[in-house]
């Protein structure tokens, strides 16, 4: 047995159920997201009227769902040069789930690439499709060791991964963190994804077809502040905003700031600079490393 199969084990103690999923879970990781997409896609097309299937759906998303980050939150995650560990339950204000919302960064600036099976899924464009990042060296080095050659999977630096973030940004992908419990309920895993080629993404939509406040990912804790006299309704923002969010049209421009998961793609794309990220208090904890090292992280 390698010893990075041997540390993937390790991390789930007792628990070798988990252990033996999260070796499933990434050894098969493209016909494994595969079955899961078509397995909803399925039930929201033809059992979206038994509602029972809710709660199971229910269950699903409480132990594998996402956090959209901002630029600058990714940013300081690529750049953390010392280990950290954030496990209370204090974490449900930054990770609104029942499971799997650990913030456990052990040796981040060990950072491995490989294809994204949601994107191999949908069928996305050739170009994207590395684009799944890990973050630290227990998942790095597994996926090295045993996806290499099946998931061209590589080690990178930090600085490679935040241009792998900054290019699909620059295309209109969001950034989003996984928190998983076949993974260890922690973080490590961020992904560039697009409603049109994510599976989780996707799969919120076909659950909201049984229950329309379910959600597989928690928003980044940002809204938006629109500058009405700097705007020239060029549209653009609208256009490149995944939640339809904002709206441009003869009546003006429009905001819904409940759909808006602050993302701050309409902020990076907006050729006049007329809107600005801020911090929403009636939204959950920014995944922010320097309030979690403040406010969330032991010792």
């Amino acid at each position: 047995m390698r010893e990075s199969t041997k540390a993937l084990f390790a991390k789930h103690g007792w628990r070798v159920d988990r252990a033996v999923h999260n070796y499933i879970y990434f050894a098969f990781y493209y016909p494994y997201v595969k079955f899961v997409y078509h397995l909803f896609r399925f039930l929201a097309k033809y059992f979206f009227w038994f509602k029972p299937l809710r709660y199971v759906i229910e269950t699903a998303f409480s132990r594998y769902h996402a956090k959209v980050m901002s630029f600058q939150d990714t940013k300081k995650v690529f750049e953390l040069n010392e280990d950290i560990t954030a496990i209370s339950e204090k974490n449900r204000k930054i990770i609104p789930f029942k499971y799997a919302h650990k913030i456990l960064l052990k040796e981040p600036d060990y950072i491995a690439v490989m294809d994204c099976p949601c994107k191999k899924t949908l069928n996305a464009p050739e170009w994207s499709i590395n684009s799944c990042i890990s973050v630290g060296k227990t998942t790095s080095q597994f996926w090295i060791d045993r996806c290499g050659k099946k998931y061209n999977a590589r080690k990178i630096t930090q600085e490679e991964a935040l241009e792998i973030i900054r290019k699909f940004r620059k295309e209109g992908y969001i950034t989003q963190a996984f928190f998983k419990v076949a993974t260890g309920g922690t973080m490590g895993l961020i992904c560039n994804c697009h409603v049109d080629s994510c599976v989780s993404l996707k799969a919120t939509q076909f659950a909201r077809r049984f229950d329309g406040t379910l959600s597989m990912a928690a928003e980044s804790g940002y809204s938006i502040r629109h500058d009405d006299a700097g705007c020239k309704r060029c549209g653009t923002c609208a256009g490149i905003c995944q939640f339809e969010a904002i709206t441009v049209d003869g009546e003006g421009w429009s905001y819904d700031r409940d759909a808006c998961m602050g993302c701050e793609l309409c902020v990076e794309h907006c050729p006049e600079g007329a809107i600005s990220l801020y911090r929403d208090p009636e939204k959950t904890v920014p995944l922010d490393l320097d309030i979690v090292g403040a406010e969330y992280a032991e010792g």
